[in-house]
């Protein structure tokens, strides 16, 4: 047999043809990078040609990172999990999402990472959304004035303060100074108001996270609230991220119409978290060394806190960013900074809270920018309060160098300041409705003969009188938030027939 007998061309071709047709590419295709180097939370990728700002990489070992950094020959890409277990050389695949969380009412009552990974253990979390953590904020055309009242139960605020919804108002204190108890507070007085929370907590032990989320479910108020809790031990990425997750979770309701009310607890220790992100990965530093944009940072955050206009569905967001100060001083970076983008704050003294003022809020120096939220029930009893606050404290400041001396106008104006300080005064968790806090703020007219001392047994006791022969007056007031006249009168009866009755030295 010869050689070209034994070669068959066509038998070649057949079986070649065969072959082909029954080929199956099972080529994995991605726009990759290699890990050059890795410490501190940080790693530089060489490659990731492609990749976009806040892109959500993924690392060999399964850890997620974003992308931050987008130099000329390298991606600087912060790590939301250890760097051990990220390695040089290691491949790096981009997975086309912007770093999104997952939003909508399945996240009511649980405690999540600001990936929105559950915390509590509780299962898994099947929300049917998700959104970016970083999102536009709404322009001005769709944006309407803030009128609508959101009431915080704490009456030093609902009558000097007021906050609206849609409004940005900063608390800013000294440590232990009470801000994060006004908060929780505020969160706890939503209960009947049908305003949807998210408390997000940055750089807190673990601890204290925990104590927050305890007190909320004794309370009632995780019912309709999202922890989004970021702790001293985790990457500073994570608490970096943590505010701008919380704030998407709360977005998702006011972009239906409804009101959603989300606190960031803290500030300062996010911008810490971001300095020393910009740090390691070589931004340029500036003033205290946070990097130039760090007014950026709060700025495209606080902003997304509106009260759209009827066209966009008339939802708001309201936003109550708390920053911690040292020894008072409000004048350093940060707290300036965030002074700036709110619309007023609410300033805690350390020394009024070791004086046993709880809460511990300077009047006179907190502001609200948003007059018109407050209500009209509370503006007819409280116009002069926080002018006579402010007269009463520096009357106070010259009184204590000769008391002896002071003529009878100004010690009645001491006597008075010293009531209305004490009318102030209000425990924790015990927030009240507009229909008390009208009631507690009118009953100064019947202060008179009553020593400071009894201020607030008068009071108390006044309260349990409005409820056990008043109660229809309580909740006609905060059903319309208004004093009539006909309500006016009736609580004027009422606090002269309480009056009567009361035993000073009880």
């Amino acid at each position: 047999m010869t050689s070209q007998e034994l070669v068959r061309p066509e038998e070649i071709s057949r079986v070649l043809r065969q072959q082909l047709e029954s080929f199956a590419a099972d080529v994995d295709v991605f726009d990759g990078g290699i890990v050059l180097s890795v410490g501190d939370g940080v790693a530089r990728v060489f490659g990731l040609g492609g990749v976009r700002a806040s892109e959500l990489v993924q690392f060999g070992g399964g850890t997620l990172g974003m992308a931050l950094n987008l130099e000329s020959d390298h991606v600087g890409c912060v790590l939301f999990g250890d760097d051990v277990d990220v390695r040089e050389g290691e491949t790096v695949r981009r997975t086309g999402r912007i770093v999104e969380v997952p939003v909508g009412e399945e996240l009511l009552g649980r405690v999540v990472d600001p990936l929105g990974r559950p915390l509590d253990g509780k299962g898994e979390i099947r929300a049917r959304q998700t959104l970016p953590v970083e999102r536009r904020a709404p322009g001005v055309g769709e944006r309407q004035a803030v009128r609508q009242s959101l009431p915080t139960g704490i009456k030093a605020i609902d009558a000097t303060v007021p906050i609206g919804r849609g409004q940005r108002e900063l608390i800013i204190g000294d440590r232990s100074t009470g801000k994060t108890a006004i908060a929780l507070d505020t969160i706890i007085n939503q209960r009947s108001t049908g305003v949807r929370c998210v408390y997000v907590a940055i750089g807190q032990r673990a601890a204290a996270v925990a104590n927050v989320v305890a007190q909320l479910a004794a309370h009632g108020a995780m019912e309709y609230t999202t922890v989004v809790s970021a702790t001293a031990a985790d990457p500073a990425p994570l608490q970096y991220l943590a505010p701008y997750a919380g704030c998407s979770m709360a977005e998702y309701f006011r972009d239906r119409g409804g009101d959603a009310l989300v606190v960031y607890d803290d500030l300062s220790k996010q911008a810490w978290a971001y300095r020393e992100m910009s740090l390691v990965l070589r931004r340029p530093p500036g003033r205290e060394a946070y990097p130039g944009d760090v007014f950026y940072l709060h700025s495209r955050l606080l902003e997304r806190a509106a009260k759209l206009s009827d066209e966009r569905g008339g939802g708001s967001l309201t936003a109550l960013p708390i920053v911690e100060t040292l020894e008072g001083d409000v004048s350093t970076y940060i707290p300036t900074n965030v002074i700036s983008i709110t619309d007023g704050q609410i300033l805690l003294r350390p020394e009024l809270f070791y004086a046993g003022m709880r809460p511990a809020i300077d009047i006179g120096a907190s502001v609200s920018r948003v007059s018109a939220a407050k209500t009209p029930a509370l503006r007819a009893v409280s116009s002069r309060l926080k002018g006579d606050i402010s007269r009463y404290a520096e009357v106070q400041a010259f009184a204590q160098l000769g008391a002896a001396d002071m003529d009878p106008v100004t010690r009645a104006l001491l006597e008075r300041g010293e009531k209305l300080r004490e009318l102030l005064k209000q425990n924790q968790f015990e927030p009240l409705t507009l229909g008390e806090e009208v009631a507690v703020l009118y009953c100064e007219r019947g202060l008179g003969r009553v020593p400071v001392a009894a201020v607030r047994r008068f009071e108390r006791q006044f309260l349990e009188y409005l409820h056990a022969n008043h109660e229809e007056l309580l909740a006609t007031i905060s059903r319309t938030e208004e004093l009539s006249p006909a309500s006016e009168q009736e609580l004027d009866g009422a606090l002269a027939r309480f009056v009567e009755q009361f035993v000073v030295s009880g």
